[in-house]
């Protein structure tokens, strides 16, 4: 999953949602010399990224673009289920996505001493792009995978999986519905552990 399902499936506690999200930044043991509840948002997003990958409902969404994308497919799938997430919000929270996210963006400038240095640079381009709201749109979602390919210097070619996207719309929203309903249950029940 990428940004705003880890931040949604974070049960609304600041500190396991800053965590949750900055977690791809902080290999092995480092995450030991954050505060417990960071340390169980880094843990819980660990735990829904294995989840995720071995889940067969997200490897048939893979399998339908491995042939033009190879190993890249799986971020891709990532980045079209939480286009799905976005736009279907209001099944999934109350608050409108716009006031969620804002929020998200406040909970980031109050912990900007903690956030990874990777992430500090590159919050104030997510915020001024408004990356997490833009997802709910297909040229917003187009826009997050051209900057995608470009950090992968044009070799992932994932600026152009919008054509499946459009092509396979309805097979990968009802995937995304599907496999979501089952990674929510997962996470709480992740959650209790941890």
């Amino acid at each position: 999953m990428n940004y705003l399902a880890h931040i949604y499936l974070s049960n609304e506690d600041e500190s396991i949602t800053i965590g949750n999200f900055i977690a791809d930044g902080i290999k092995g043991k480092k995450y030991l010399k954050y505060p417990p509840k960071i340390q169980q948002g880094i843990l819980l997003h660990r735990a829904i990224d294995s989840y995720t990958d071995a889940h067969p409902i997200v490897r048939q969404s893979t399998a339908r673009l491995h042939e033009n994308y190879g190993h890249y497919s799986g971020v891709i799938v990532d980045i079209l289920y939480d286009h799905f997430l976005a736009k279907n919000w209001n099944l999934y929270h109350e608050q409108p996505l716009a006031i969620y996210v804002d929020t998200f963006y406040k909970m980031l400038h109050s912990n900007f001493e903690i956030l990874p240095t990777r992430i500090q640079r590159i919050m104030p381009h997510m915020i001024a792009d408004n990356w997490l709201h833009s997802y709910a749109t297909i040229p917003g979602i187009s826009r997050i995978l051209a900057q995608m390919n470009i950090r992968t210097k044009g070799i992932s070619k994932m600026n152009l999986a919008v054509a499946e996207l459009e092509e396979f719309y309805t097979d990968f929203e009802k995937e995304f519905t599907d496999f979501f309903a089952e990674l929510i249950t997962y996470s709480k029940n992740k959650l209790k552990e941890l």
